[in-house]
């Protein structure tokens, strides 16, 4: 990270991740603040068996609330939204999510770029993308939507992913603002939090 400050009010941030991202999600949740100045949505592609117990294991890692998302609730900070397997999760222009079964992109769903672009339409500038590791390209086209809205772009170092091919395809695509190590994503969230006292809707 070459920002001291990021100098940026964030009204959201969305981590997005396929193969290899789990373990990346474990080791940033203990480190995270409690009290962060946003929401923050997590959409893994996964396995509808290990639906169940994704939202438990997270919640064990932090001292922030962790939840599934559901349909038609209201983005609150502090709270960390699991997008549900098998469903994308979209957000709202009034800030609250949507649930929705259309056709998988990318062979995913939850789609990674789904959350991103309407996260973008919905926090315009305030919106911030975190793209972790994995096995396909999900997720590039939505950085794009973020950044050409003025939002922060992150890209997870495709050195220190376990699957680099979903990084790699997003630092292909366009600019990113930041390019992270796995150890470094917490604290970038935690700086976001604390530049983000003067934001409003």
């Amino acid at each position: 990270m070459e920002k001291n400050s990021i100098g940026r009010s964030v009204g959201l941030v969305v981590i997005g991740g396929s193969a290899g991202s789990l373990d990346v999600v474990l080791q940033m949740l203990p480190f995270l603040n409690g009290g962060l100045r946003f929401p923050l949505i997590i959409v893994l592609h996964r396995k509808i068996s290990f639906d169940s117990a994704l939202t438990d294991l997270f919640a064990g890692k932090t001292a922030l609330i962790v939840k599934e998302a559901e349909e038609k609730e209201e983005l609150k900070p502090g709270i960390i939204y699991i997008a549900p397997a098998d469903y994308h999760l979209l957000v709202e222009a009034n800030h609250t999510l949507s649930i929705d079964y259309s056709e998988k992109i990318h062979y995913s769903r939850p789609s990674i770029d789904v959350t991103f672009e309407t996260a973008a339409d919905a926090f315009g500038k305030a919106a911030v993308g975190i793209l972790l590791s994995g096995a396909n390209a999900d997720g590039s086209e939505g950085l794009k939507v973020i950044r050409s809205l003025g939002g922060i772009t992150v890209v997870q170092n495709p050195v220190t992913a376990e699957i680099p091919y979903m990084p790699q395809q997003a630092l292909g695509a366009l600019a990113v603002d930041y390019v992270l190590d796995s150890h470094q994503i917490a604290g970038f969230i935690n700086k976001l939090s604390d530049d983000t006292a003067a934001y409003s809707e």
